[in-house]
């Protein structure tokens, strides 16, 4: 039994999910339900990665750039 590349990516994303928010995988990991597939184990429930609300920065202001 193996991992498939899509179980690889659900861990990944959980990684990346971790570590932006500053969390514990582990109750990430703990949620996921897993299914055995030809291709290996898949995960049925892969995590999502919300990004926090930030702001855009502003555009360059030009005006006082010298040539």
């Amino acid at each position: 039994m193996h991992l498939s590349n899509q179980a690889l990516g659900a861990i990944m994303m959980a990684l990346q999910e971790s570590l932006l928010h500053q969390t514990d995988i582990v109750p990430i990991l703990q949620g996921f339900e897993i299914e055995e597939s030809t291709e290996g184990l898949i995960v049925k429930n892969p995590p999502t990665v919300r990004m926090p609300n930030t702001e855009e920065a502003p555009e360059p202001d030009d005006t006082n750039a010298s040539l």
